[in-house]
Protein backbone atom coordinates (compact mmCIF):
# COMPACT_ATOMS: atom_id res chain seq x y z
CA UNK A 1 0.00 0.00 0.00
CA UNK A 2 1.46 3.37 -1.03
CA UNK A 3 1.92 6.22 1.43
CA UNK A 4 -0.87 8.26 -0.23
CA UNK A 5 -3.27 5.30 -0.05
CA UNK A 6 -2.37 4.68 3.61
CA UNK A 7 -3.03 8.33 4.54
CA UNK A 8 -6.35 8.20 2.66
CA UNK A 9 -7.27 5.07 4.62
CA UNK A 10 -6.34 6.75 7.93
CA UNK A 11 -8.45 9.80 6.99
CA UNK A 12 -11.40 7.52 6.27
CA UNK A 13 -10.96 5.75 9.62
CA UNK A 14 -10.74 9.06 11.50
CA UNK A 15 -13.79 10.37 9.66
CA UNK A 16 -15.74 7.21 10.60
CA UNK A 17 -14.66 7.51 14.25
CA UNK A 18 -15.68 11.17 14.51
CA UNK A 19 -18.98 10.59 12.69
CA UNK A 20 -19.92 7.56 14.77
CA UNK A 21 -18.97 9.02 18.14
CA UNK A 22 -20.93 12.23 17.49
CA UNK A 23 -18.99 14.10 20.16
CA UNK A 24 -15.41 15.16 20.67
CA UNK A 25 -12.83 12.36 20.71
CA UNK A 26 -9.46 12.70 22.39
CA UNK A 27 -6.44 12.79 20.09
CA UNK A 28 -4.74 9.98 22.02
CA UNK A 29 -7.77 7.70 21.48
CA UNK A 30 -7.82 8.43 17.75
CA UNK A 31 -4.06 7.83 17.58
CA UNK A 32 -4.45 4.50 19.37
CA UNK A 33 -7.26 3.47 17.02
CA UNK A 34 -5.26 4.15 13.86
CA UNK A 35 -2.03 2.87 15.47
CA UNK A 36 0.01 6.05 14.92
CA UNK A 37 1.64 8.53 17.26
CA UNK A 38 -0.26 11.67 18.28
CA UNK A 39 1.83 14.07 16.16
CA UNK A 40 1.20 12.03 12.98
CA UNK A 41 -2.48 11.65 13.85
CA UNK A 42 -2.82 15.41 14.37
CA UNK A 43 -1.23 16.02 10.93
CA UNK A 44 -3.66 13.58 9.30
CA UNK A 45 -6.63 15.28 11.00
CA UNK A 46 -5.38 18.74 9.95
CA UNK A 47 -5.04 17.46 6.39
CA UNK A 48 -8.62 16.17 6.58
CA UNK A 49 -9.77 19.56 7.95
CA UNK A 50 -8.12 21.29 4.98
CA UNK A 51 -9.86 18.90 2.57
CA UNK A 52 -13.25 19.71 4.05
CA UNK A 53 -12.56 23.44 3.64
CA UNK A 54 -11.15 23.14 0.11
CA UNK A 55 -14.09 21.02 -1.09
CA UNK A 56 -16.60 23.40 0.54
CA UNK A 57 -18.30 20.54 2.37
CA UNK A 58 -21.23 20.89 4.79
CA UNK A 59 -19.14 19.43 7.58
CA UNK A 60 -16.00 20.51 9.37
CA UNK A 61 -13.74 19.10 12.02
CA UNK A 62 -13.14 21.31 15.02
CA UNK A 63 -10.34 21.05 17.55
CA UNK A 64 -11.20 21.35 21.24
CA UNK A 65 -8.01 21.29 23.32
CA UNK A 66 -6.64 17.79 22.61
CA UNK A 67 -9.88 16.48 21.09
CA UNK A 68 -11.55 16.64 17.69
CA UNK A 69 -15.21 16.66 16.69
CA UNK A 70 -17.06 16.41 13.38
CA UNK A 71 -19.63 19.22 13.16
CA UNK A 72 -21.95 20.93 10.72
CA UNK A 73 -20.73 24.21 9.30
CA UNK A 74 -22.58 27.28 10.60
CA UNK A 75 -23.67 28.15 7.07
CA UNK A 76 -25.77 24.96 7.02
CA UNK A 77 -27.86 25.75 10.12
CA UNK A 78 -30.70 27.41 8.17
CA UNK A 79 -31.11 24.28 6.05
CA UNK A 80 -31.06 22.03 9.11
CA UNK A 81 -33.72 24.16 10.80
CA UNK A 82 -35.98 23.71 7.76
CA UNK A 83 -35.72 19.94 8.15
CA UNK A 84 -36.13 20.04 11.93
CA UNK A 85 -39.30 22.15 11.59
CA UNK A 86 -40.97 19.57 9.36
CA UNK A 87 -43.46 17.55 11.37
CA UNK A 88 -42.41 14.04 12.22
CA UNK A 89 -44.55 11.40 10.61
CA UNK A 90 -45.72 9.10 13.34
CA UNK A 91 -46.62 5.63 12.26
CA UNK A 92 -49.17 3.94 14.48
CA UNK A 93 -48.55 0.21 14.36
CA UNK A 94 -51.10 -2.29 15.65
CA UNK A 95 -49.19 -2.47 18.94
CA UNK A 96 -49.28 1.31 19.35
CA UNK A 97 -52.97 1.49 18.45
CA UNK A 98 -53.77 -1.30 20.91
CA UNK A 99 -51.83 0.43 23.68
CA UNK A 100 -53.34 3.82 22.85
CA UNK A 101 -56.88 2.44 22.91
CA UNK A 102 -56.25 0.84 26.31
CA UNK A 103 -55.00 4.17 27.67
CA UNK A 104 -57.86 6.11 26.05
CA UNK A 105 -60.63 3.90 27.42
CA UNK A 106 -59.18 3.18 30.87
CA UNK A 107 -57.21 6.34 31.70
CA UNK A 108 -55.51 7.21 33.91
CA UNK A 109 -53.49 4.03 34.16
CA UNK A 110 -49.97 2.79 34.85
CA UNK A 111 -47.68 0.83 32.54
CA UNK A 112 -48.19 -2.20 34.79
CA UNK A 113 -51.96 -2.03 34.28
CA UNK A 114 -51.46 -1.69 30.52
CA UNK A 115 -49.13 -4.72 30.56
CA UNK A 116 -51.66 -6.79 32.52
CA UNK A 117 -54.27 -6.11 29.84
CA UNK A 118 -51.92 -6.64 26.89
CA UNK A 119 -50.07 -9.58 28.44
CA UNK A 120 -46.68 -8.24 27.31
CA UNK A 121 -44.19 -5.52 28.24
CA UNK A 122 -45.38 -2.14 26.99
CA UNK A 123 -42.48 0.21 27.73
CA UNK A 124 -41.63 0.78 24.08
CA UNK A 125 -45.25 1.35 23.03
CA UNK A 126 -45.97 3.80 25.85
CA UNK A 127 -42.70 5.65 25.22
CA UNK A 128 -43.53 5.97 21.50
CA UNK A 129 -47.00 7.28 22.28
CA UNK A 130 -45.46 9.87 24.62
CA UNK A 131 -42.91 10.78 21.91
CA UNK A 132 -45.76 11.21 19.40
CA UNK A 133 -47.59 13.38 21.97
CA UNK A 134 -50.62 11.07 21.95
CA UNK A 135 -50.17 10.04 25.60
CA UNK A 136 -48.60 11.81 28.55
CA UNK A 137 -48.00 11.61 32.28
CA UNK A 138 -51.13 12.81 34.07
CA UNK A 139 -50.04 12.14 37.63
CA UNK A 140 -48.78 9.49 40.02
CA UNK A 141 -50.64 6.62 41.63
CA UNK A 142 -50.81 6.85 45.40
CA UNK A 143 -49.15 3.48 45.90
CA UNK A 144 -45.67 2.16 46.73
CA UNK A 145 -43.15 3.41 44.17
CA UNK A 146 -45.64 6.08 43.03
CA UNK A 147 -45.95 4.73 39.46
CA UNK A 148 -46.69 7.19 36.65
CA UNK A 149 -50.27 7.44 35.45
CA UNK A 150 -50.77 7.90 31.71
CA UNK A 151 -53.63 9.50 29.84
CA UNK A 152 -54.30 10.84 26.37
CA UNK A 153 -53.41 14.33 25.18
CA UNK A 154 -55.10 17.14 23.33
CA UNK A 155 -53.13 16.01 20.28
CA UNK A 156 -54.84 12.60 20.59
CA UNK A 157 -58.24 14.31 20.44
CA UNK A 158 -57.13 16.38 17.44
CA UNK A 159 -55.70 13.40 15.55
CA UNK A 160 -58.80 11.27 16.06
CA UNK A 161 -61.22 14.19 15.49
CA UNK A 162 -63.03 13.97 18.81
CA UNK A 163 -63.82 16.77 21.24
CA UNK A 164 -63.42 14.82 24.45
CA UNK A 165 -62.82 11.33 25.78
CA UNK A 166 -66.59 10.99 26.29
CA UNK A 167 -66.93 11.07 22.48
CA UNK A 168 -64.99 7.82 22.08
CA UNK A 169 -67.20 5.18 20.51
CA UNK A 170 -68.66 2.83 23.06
CA UNK A 171 -68.51 -0.90 22.56
CA UNK A 172 -71.68 -2.89 22.15
CA UNK A 173 -72.23 -5.57 24.83
CA UNK A 174 -71.95 -8.33 22.21
CA UNK A 175 -68.54 -6.91 21.13
CA UNK A 176 -67.33 -7.04 24.73
CA UNK A 177 -68.49 -10.65 25.00
CA UNK A 178 -66.70 -11.55 21.73
CA UNK A 179 -63.48 -9.90 22.94
CA UNK A 180 -63.67 -11.80 26.25
CA UNK A 181 -64.14 -15.11 24.43
CA UNK A 182 -61.20 -14.38 22.10
CA UNK A 183 -58.99 -13.42 25.06
CA UNK A 184 -59.92 -16.60 26.94
CA UNK A 185 -59.18 -18.73 23.85
CA UNK A 186 -55.81 -17.00 23.48
CA UNK A 187 -54.96 -17.67 27.14
CA UNK A 188 -55.92 -21.34 26.74
CA UNK A 189 -53.72 -21.65 23.63
CA UNK A 190 -50.77 -20.17 25.52
CA UNK A 191 -51.33 -22.52 28.46
CA UNK A 192 -51.48 -25.56 26.17
CA UNK A 193 -48.23 -24.70 24.38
Amino acid sequence: MGKKTEIGKMEAVIEAILFTMGESVELKKIAAAIEHDEATTRKIIHRLQDKYEAEDRGLRIIELEDSFQLCTKREMYDYLIRIAKQPKKCVLTDVLLETLSIIAYRQPMTKLEIEKIRGVKSDHAVNKLVEYNLACEVGRLDAPGRPILFGTTEEFLRRFSIQSIEDLPSMQPEQVETFKEEAEEEVQLKLNV
